[in-house]
C-alpha cells in the first residue's frame, strides 16, 4: 500500500506548477487536503488534491490539467499528514512547484486575478467583491463537493459547474511581460534558473520548460511571496506559445514554447524536454508515429515545426478536417504553423496552438488517483 500511495503522489506531482501558461486553476492545498467528507479517511490527506485535480480534468474535457497551489509553511510539518506526505510537500516546495506562504492571506485571490485563472474553494470570499470584482462571475469561484464517484463544483454564483477563465488583469499583463530575481539565494520561485517550476507528466519524466509564477505587489512593489524580499527587474520574459496534443477529441496534454528551446513530440522521444505521446496511442498510431515525430520552435513569435520522422505528417490549414486541405509535410520539412493551423501525426493525434484545439470526447480523462489503493479513500455511494 505505501507504495501505492508513493505512486500516486508522483503522479498528482505532475500535476501541480506554478506557470502561469499552464495553471488551470488555484488552489489552498491547506484547505483541500482538510475536507474530509470527500473520502473519510484520516483528518489530512494529501491524496484529496488528486481527487479535485481529476474532478477537474472532468470538468474541463481535458487530461493532464495542473493547479496552482498555494501552500502555508506549517503545512510542512502538519503532523496530520504522514510523514511520506510532508516530504512530498517539501520537495515540491523545493521545486518551485507550489508557492509555500508564511501567510497566504489573499495570495490565492492575487493570483487568481493576476492571471485570470478560476479558484477552488469551499470560501465564500464575501465583502471582497469591491476589491475583486470577478468574484461575482460564474464559475470563477467554484465549491468542491461530495459527488457520485468523486467530487464535484458547485459555483457560488450564477449556478453551473464549469470553471470560468478571465482575462488576466492589466496589472498581471504588466509583470507577466518581465522576469524577475529574489535576492535570497536558492529561492525556487524567482532564482537565477528561471524559477517557476517544472511541469512534468505522469511519470515525471517529460519536463516543458516553466514559466516564473507572478510576483506578489506590496505597496504597489513586485515582492516574492515566499521570502518577502523586493525582486529585481531581469528583462523581458522570453516569448512563450501554449501547445495542445488532442488524441481522439481529447486534449491529452499542453505544453510550454519558448524561444530558449525546442521541443521534441513523438511516440517516445529521447532527453528531457520531449513530449511522449506512447500510452495514449494505440497499436497502429504507435506503428506509425515515430519516437521523435515532429520538433517545435519559437523563431521571432512563430512556431515552426519540422517533421523529424520516418513516415512524414500533415498540416491542416485552419484546422479544416477536409482530407483535400491537408498539406503533406514529408521528412526533415519545416513550415511556419499559421493560426489556426493543425498538426496531424496520424489520424486523430493532433498538435496546435491550445487556445484553437478545443477538447471534446466522451470518455473519462486519465485519473491520477488510479494508483491509489482503496483503503486509502471512501468515495460516496451513488
Amino acid at each position: 500500500m505505501r507504495f501505492e500511495i508513493s505512486k500516486v503522489l508522483d503522479a498528482i506531482e505532475g500535476r501541480v506548477c506554478t506557470d502561469p501558461s499552464l495553471a488551470r486553476a488555484v488552489v489552498d492545498l491547506a484547505e483541500v487536503i482538510r475536507w474530509q467528507d470527500l473520502d473519510g479517511g484520516r483528518p489530512a490527506s494529501l491524496l484529496r488534491l488528486g481527487m479535485v485535480i481529476d474532478a477537474l480534468a472532468r470538468q474541463m474535457e481535458e487530461d493532464s490539467v495542473p493547479v496552482y497551489a498555494i501552500v502555508h509553511r506549517a503545512l510542512l510539518s502538519d503532523a496530520d499528514l504522514t510523514s511520506n506526505e510532508r516530504m512530498v510537500v517539501r520537495r515540491w516546495a523545493d521545486d518551485g512547484l507550489v508557492e509555500v506562504l508564511d501567510n497566504p492571506g489573499d495570495r490565492m485571490l492575487e493570483v487568481a486575478d493576476l492571471l485570470g485563472l478560476p479558484v477552488l474553494s469551499r470560501v465564500r470570499f464575501d465583502g471582497l467583491g469591491g476589491r475583486w470584482p470577478w468574484l461575482g462571475q460564474a464559475g470563477r469561484v467554484l465549491a468542491p463537493v461530495p459527488g457520485a464517484g468523486g467530487p464535484v463544483f458547485i459555483a457560488h454564483v450564477g449556478g453551473g459547474q464549469s470553471p470560468a477563465t478571465g482575462t488576466r488583469s492589466p496589472v498581471g499583463a504588466k509583470l507577466l511581460a518581465r522576469q524577475w530575481r529574489c535576492p535570497e539565494p536558492g529561492c525556487a520561485l524567482f532564482g537565477a534558473g528561471g524559477g517557476g517550476g517544472a511541469f512534468a507528466d505522469l511519470a515525471r519524466v517529460d519536463r516543458a520548460p516553466a514559466g516564473q509564477p507572478p510576483p506578489t505587489l506590496r505597496a504597489g512593489v513586485p515582492t516574492c511571496p515566499r521570502h518577502g524580499a523586493r525582486l529585481g527587474d531581469a528583462g523581458p520574459r522570453p516569448r512563450t506559445e501554449v501547445l495542445a496534443v488532442r488524441i481522439g477529441g481529447l486534449v491529452r496534454r499542453r505544453f510550454a514554447l519558448t524561444e530558449a528551446q525546442p521541443v521534441l513530440v513523438g511516440r517516445a522521444p529521447d532527453g528531457s524536454n520531449g513530449i511522449t505521446l506512447g500510452q495514449w496511442l494505440n497499436d497502429e498510431s504507435r506503428r506509425w508515429i515515430s519516437r521523435s515525430h515532429v520538433r517545435f520552435e519559437l523563431r521571432v513569435g512563430e512556431v515552426v515545426v519540422t517533421d523529424t520522422s520516418t513516415n512524414g505528417s500533415g498540416i491542416r490549414p485552419a484546422g479544416s478536417m477536409a482530407e483535400p486541405d491537408r498539406l503533406t509535410l514529408v521528412p526533415q520539412q519545416s513550415r511556419v504553423l499559421g493560426e489556426g493551423d493543425i498538426v496531424e501525426l496520424y489520424p486523430g493525434v493532433q498538435i496546435g496552438r491550445a487556445d484553437g484545439l478545443p477538447s471534446g470526447a466522451p470518455f473519462t480523462p486519465t485519473s491520477v488517483m488510479a494508483e491509489a489503493p482503496t483503503m486509502a479513500m471512501r468515495l460516496p455511494r451513488p
